[in-house]
């Protein structure tokens, strides 16, 4: 029997994040979930756990800060003995105008796209690379990164900052057998969209294949990146966005 993998999972409680952890935990892999909101994440294990057979550890707060990632790194290695999988998926998204934005936002959003995963890829991989196997991270990225968006100039920016740690990183991370890999979903239909009674039905008309992302759909795309099928990709973004990058029209139109 092959021995179970490890897999750190930042943004879990809900949407994207906890789709891949379900997804993961179906084919037998032991989570290390976070999220900001401890009581979400706190469910999400418990239900993770009974649903799925795993074990599945919470460990919640800010996980751009130092003493988070280390918890998280901690809880993967005392409990598991192993970090094979990273999935940074943790994010937030401050609207605004570029002539009106404002300096405090601008340094959140990089704080926590763009330095979160940047230090929490690094404490993983320095687990990952005395590991005989090495590892596999997966950066979420945005499909603001390759076409532009109104009023999302930063986190934009954020996110395609990402897509080039991933592809920089190959070359020092290669060696040690740890791939890095970047998500950008398009339009997603989450417990956050869904708020907008005219979310789905907007991106429904403006998407060439008709209908916004599922959670699922990104999770599919995601456990795939991460699986040892993809054993020989690495340095590169998938774009999931049923299209919709490829002709760009504005959902404001």
């Amino acid at each position: 029997m092959k021995p179970q993998k490890t897999a750190i999972i930042t943004g879990a409680g809900q949407g994207i994040g906890l789709a891949i952890a379900e997804k993961l935990a179906a084919q037998s892999v032991n989570l290390i979930l976070n999220d900001l909101e401890e009581g979400l994440i706190t469910e999400a294990c418990k239900r993770i756990s009974h649903i799925h057979g795993v074990s599945a550890l919470a460990v919640s707060g800010d996980s751009s800060s130092e003493e988070v990632i280390e918890a998280m790194i901690q809880a993967g290695v005392r409990n598991f003995g192993s970090i094979d999988i990273l999935v940074a998926n943790s994010g937030i998204t401050l609207f605004g105008a570029f002539l009106e934005y404002s300096r405090a936002d601008f340094m959140e959003v990089t704080r926590v796209n763009q330095a979160g995963t940047f230090f929490l890829a690094q404490a993983a991989a320095k687990v990952m690379k005395d590991q005989p196997n090495g590892g596999a991270l997966l950066f979420t990225s945005s499909v603001t990164a390759h076409q532009s968006h109104e009023n999302l100039g930063a986190y934009a920016m954020s996110k395609a900052a990402i897509e080039m740690l991933a592809k920089n990183l190959v070359l020092e991370l290669a060696p040690f057998k740890i791939r890095v890999n970047t998500i950008a979903p398009g339009a997603t239909v989450t417990n956050r969209t869904i708020l907008d009674p005219d979310y789905e039905k907007t991106w429904s008309e403006i998407t060439p294949l008709g209908r916004p992302a599922s959670v699922r759909d990104i999770a599919n795309a995601a456990a795939f990146l991460v699986s040892d099928e993809a054993k020989h990709i690495t340095g590169q973004t998938l774009i999931i966005d049923g299209g919709w990058s490829s002709v760009s029209p504005s959902p404001y139109a």
